[in-house]
């Protein structure tokens, strides 16, 4: 039996939330989801979720400042972080790279793509 995943998305746009919700869901993912940053490291704690999928331009506190804060106060596990947005591939890799982040995606693919993805991060 195959383990299924799962993913805490952490994006302001609710309808983006919803939709990635939907498409992860029915690709088999256990899937959770926060429209604020406020709470994530809390989330991550009690889920351990295998993929934290985190929006880029959240205004409260940015994708890539979340991401320095969950590194910084959860040590150890096995969680991926991903940026995810729709800036331009070239920034999105480079601010992935700044951060430390696991991998970088941008939106905007159908929910196919994004579970191979996430399933060949998980995997490495």
């Amino acid at each position: 039996m195959v383990e299924r995943l799962s993913v805490l998305v952490v994006d302001d746009d609710e309808e983006q939330l919803d939709m990635v919700r939907r498409f992860l869901r029915l690709e088999g993912f256990d899937v959770e989801t926060s429209s604020s940053p406020i709470g994530v490291s809390n989330l991550v704690r009690r889920m351990r979720p295998n993929v934290v999928l985190l929006d880029v331009n959240i205004p409260a506190l940015s994708g890539p400042h979340l991401l320095q804060v969950l590194k910084k106060n959860l040590e150890g596990g096995d969680t991926r972080f991903v940026l995810y947005s729709s800036e331009d591939a070239a920034e999105l890799r480079r601010l992935a790279s700044e951060v430390g982040a696991d991998a970088y995606i941008e939106k905007g693919g159908d929910g196919a793509s994004l579970a191979r993805r996430l399933r060949s991060l998980c995997a490495r």
